[in-house]
């Protein structure tokens, strides 16, 4: 963490950022990484008119002063800002984890992007509801998805299959473990005029959902892998640290011939060299190929003028922990 005083480290930040804030204000973007930016405590996100501060000090109470210094630099500087939601990562309740409104009395429900939008509840979970991160892999999803036949697991509320219905995929077909998460999803297909299918939102276990669609003889043009980084059930345990190939292996049987894998590991302390040599490994026997890996967009790493603080491993040749990965599939004839 650096001596500089919040106030410079957040005006410099804003103004790096500046280019990003659309004239409607339904844009969604990360204001402020403090692991990168120089206060490890604070991360500022923007959804269209609401802003999220997350509280990442340990004990909590050591960032009031930190989050009040924040709270008064945003409403000064952005006079357009509706709420402000304040999320402590160590809180003591879940309420505090999920979000508590410190300014203003609602919070916005849909933010756009790339021409889509998406519906967003802010509060009903510790993340946001929507990744910044992946943003670009939204638009890869738009532009190459069209006519596509498209699996979404571990879906969360749904962005990157929402993604891939507006750019014409043929269908999608989106997996989770939590009805709550799918509705935000189905809330996204409102948004934007796109048919709900009450089939096309299946709630389950990853593990006999997948077995589920082999055993029915279903192919998919793209699978989306973005599972937790770690999380267990009675069916079976993701653990992207020690064993993502696993997971891979096991959607693989699902995907078409010449078809895309897309699969994401954020697991913080697996280097992006380590990632790639257990790519490396799934591909050697030549029905796996690396086509793209999909950068973080800059306002979450943070930029070059902003930029202080390295991630503790390096994610080369990724620029962010989480790290994306487009793989082609080639099927045995």
């Amino acid at each position: 963490m650096t001596d500089e005083p919040i106030l410079s480290l957040l005006e410099r930040a804003l103004n790096a950022r500046a280019s990003m804030f659309d004239a409607r204000h339904q844009t969604a973007l990360r204001l402020f990484n403090g692991f990168y930016e120089g206060h490890p405590s604070l991360v500022i996100d923007l959804y269209a008119r609401t802003i999220i501060l997350h509280n990442y000090a340990d004990p909590p109470a050591d960032g009031d002063s930190i989050i009040r210094a924040a709270q008064s630099f945003l409403q000064d500087h952005l006079a357009w800002l509706q709420a402000i939601i304040l999320k402590t990562r160590n809180g003591s309740t879940q309420r505090d984890k999920q979000g508590v409104i410190i300014h203003g009395s609602a919070a916005d429900n849909r933010v756009c992007e790339h021409g889509v939008c998406y519906a967003l509840d802010l509060q009903m979970n510790q993340d946001a509801s929507l990744y910044l991160d992946t943003r670009n892999l939204r638009k890869w999803a738009i532009e190459q998805l069209r006519g596509k036949t498209v699996l979404n697991t571990f879906a969360y509320t749904g962005s990157l299959g929402v993604a891939a219905q507006a750019g014409g995929a043929a269908r999608v077909l989106h997996l989770d473990l939590k009805r709550t998460f799918l509705e935000v999803a189905k809330t996204s297909y409102r948004l934007n005029g796109f048919p709900v299918r009450q089939e096309d939102f299946q709630v389950g276990d990853f593990w006999p959902q997948i077995n589920h669609l082999k055993q029915a003889g279903e192919g998919f043009d793209c699978v989306f892998l973005d599972p937790p980084f770690f999380a267990a059930t009675s069916k079976g345990t993701v653990d992207l640290a020690n064993n993502s190939a696993r997971l891979i292996n096991k959607v693989r049987p699902l995907i078409n011939d010449g078809g895309y894998l897309v699969a994401i590991n954020n697991a913080l302390f697996t280097s992006g060299q380590d990632y790639m040599k257990t790519l490396e490994s799934l591909c050697a026997d030549g029905y796996l190929q690396i086509e793209t890996l999909i950068p973080v967009p800059d306002d979450f790493t943070g930029y070059e003028q902003t930029r202080i603080e390295s991630p503790p491993v390096d994610p080369a040749p990724f620029n962010h922990a989480t790290k994306i990965a487009v793989l082609r599939v080639r099927r045995k004839t």
